[in-house]
């Protein structure tokens, strides 16, 4: 599972500076979405089953391997026909990108994520909750010899007592985190709740994030080596499960506050309606994760089950009788959430999109083209009302002898466009981006030059501006500048007042990453590489959370 660990994957081709492109990503840590198992028995024909239906079932990473498990093998709905499922372990944040800008048939119709706060975050998706697959305590994770310095292995202290003392705290990605927002729902509820909790919590938040601060990999580290400063750091109790079944002589153990603690109750959500053809397929795969086979398999995971028994051979730190559930208010919490993304920075972005003739190439279930669009819709979905956003398409002398046209100016999401709003519009925009094919090849390097400096003239103080740069190609403008005089440039014009960083996203093997990495450094950003362009949803979502 590993969710506190070091998120750099083999697709992030250099690791960030601090960058801030979504504050409504606000952070964290994305990782293991779009992991796909097709799950139809060894041959894929469903053994003796007449006829199949294949059911989309999507869930937490942490739950990848043992859904998996439970539903290898076809289930049988009478008559010759079988569900088979095609499961996906993706993180439940991007899930919900997904919900809010794709289309039904490219959507999950089960969905198991890590916590019914998710539902809420879902806005108008149609939902239906059936069951619980597991539950899990959100515990502070530190060292055995910290819990002993701090007299808390023998009396735990309140939430608000524990994250609002002189203890780091490794602050977890709030978007992305359901154990971190439920921590800080905790801390709420410790304090008394009302207004003068939730600022003391905002407070808490924004001054961890002002100073010196330690990221959940740092702190989850010294916990394992037993240091006895190590942070706190808000996590699940099968978090700490699995991180020590998978290290040899790991200190890391779970503190349990006194009140209680917040529950991961792993809902399994039926995600539309639907049809009457498929609806006998859903009802077999909700049966089945919700089965007394899947709480046995959960159970060995490091779960408990809906009732909170004990997970099966838990390990040392974990104690064996569950907490009592702490109850968390989903709109509460969602406001709380709202109120950190409210005053922290907001993003200014404007991404700029390859729309040479290769992006016609099969990718998917479609094209490089369509899948780019699909990964900028989802992407728009986490964007908050404060942030801004414009767009460029790219490719070779798009308008006159120009490689680069302006589909959208830099303006705020919730900006009126047209009688709708920017968000609208760029969606508008980000729907037509494979009917702009052109031929002729790229103009990487001058369209570059050109988004720096536009979005430098529109530089807002208050903001972190960036340009996300998306290309599956390289520099074919013969007549255009050169990416040492690109590179040189870029360094000289660097305006310590007015910086902007640019965030390379590379897409299929024929993209030009050692350009992106240089481009990158000279301008304090980052470069990522999707090789497989199946992967490009995960990877620009990866570079968007990195704040």
């Amino acid at each position: 599972m590993g969710r506190h660990a070091d998120t750099t994957s083999a697709r992030r081709v250099q690791r960030p500076a601090p960058i801030a492109l979504i504050v409504a990503l606000v952070v964290v840590a994305l990782v293991a979405g779009g992991v796909v198992w097709w799950l139809a028995g060894s041959d894929g024909s469903g053994g003796d089953c007449a006829t199949t239906r294949t059911v989309r079932v999507t869930v937490a990473p942490e739950l990848g391997d043992v859904a998996q498990e439970l539903l290898a093998e076809p289930q049988d709905l009478g008559g010759g026909a079988c569900a088979t499922a095609e499961v996906t372990a993706q993180e439940p944040l991007q899930t919900v990108g997904d919900l809010g800008a794709l289309e039904g048939s490219a959507l999950p119709q089960v969905w198991v994520p890590d916590s019914s706060l998710w539902a809420v975050r879902a806005g108008d998706a149609p939902l239906d909750a059936s069951g619980s697959m597991a539950t899990s305590p959100v515990v502070l994770g530190t060292s055995s010899a910290a819990a002993d310095e701090l007299g808390w292995s023998a009396t735990p202290p309140p939430w608000g007592e524990a994250l609002s003392g002189a203890r780091p705290v490794a602050v977890p990605d709030l978007a992305a985190s359901a154990e971190g927002v439920a921590a800080l729902a905790a801390v709420r509820s410790s304090l008394g709740g009302g207004d003068a909790a939730d600022n003391a919590v905002v407070q808490a938040v924004l001054a961890a994030r002002r100073g010196p601060s330690v990221t959940p990999a740092e702190a989850l580290a010294a916990a394992q080596a037993g240091e006895a400063e190590a942070p706190l750091l808000p996590m699940s109790e099968q978090e700490v499960i699995s991180v020590n079944r998978g290290a040899e002589d790991s200190s890391l153990v779970a503190v349990y506050p006194a009140e209680g603690s917040p529950e991961l109750d792993y809902p399994v959500l039926r995600v539309g309606s639907a049809s009457d053809d498929d609806r006998a397929a859903v009802d077999a795969v909700v049966r089945r994760l919700t089965s007394e086979a899947a709480g046995t398999a959960v159970l060995a995971a490091g779960f408990r089950d809906a009732e909170g028994t004990a997970p099966t051979d838990p390990g040392p730190g974990v104690r064996e009788e569950a907490p009592e559930v702490l109850a968390v208010d989903a709109e509460q919490a969602t406001d709380l959430l709202a109120e950190l993304a409210r005053l922290a920075a907001p993003s200014r972005l404007l991404t700029v999109w390859d729309v040479s003739q290769s992006m016609e190439a099969p990718a998917g279930d479609g094209t490089r083209a369509t899948l780019m669009r699909d990964a900028a819709l989802s992407a728009l979905e986490l964007l908050p009302g404060n942030a801004a956003g414009g767009v460029w398409a790219f490719a070779y002398q798009l308008q006159g002898e120009q490689d680069w046209v302006e589909l959208a100016p830099i303006r705020e999401m919730d900006a009126e466009v047209d009688g709708g709003t920017q968000r609208e519009f760029l969606a508008e925009q980000f729907e037509s981006l494979p009917d702009r094919l052109s031929p002729g090849g790229t103009g990487l390097f001058d369209t570059t030059l050109a988004a720096v400096r536009a979005a430098r003239d529109q530089y807002d103080p208050n903001a972190v501006n960036s340009v996300v740069l998306v290309t599956d190609g390289t520099n074919e403008d013969s007549s255009g500048i050169s990416l040492d005089e690109l590179l040189q440039t870029l360094e000289s014009e660097v305006d310590a007042q007015r910086p902007i960083k640019v965030i390379g996203v590379a897409l299929g093997p024929d993209a030009d990453v050692a350009a992106l990495e240089e481009i990158a450094a000279a301008t304090g950003g980052a470069s990522y590489s999707a090789v497989d362009p199946n992967d490009l949803q995960d990877v620009l979502f990866d570079a968007l959370r990195q704040r």
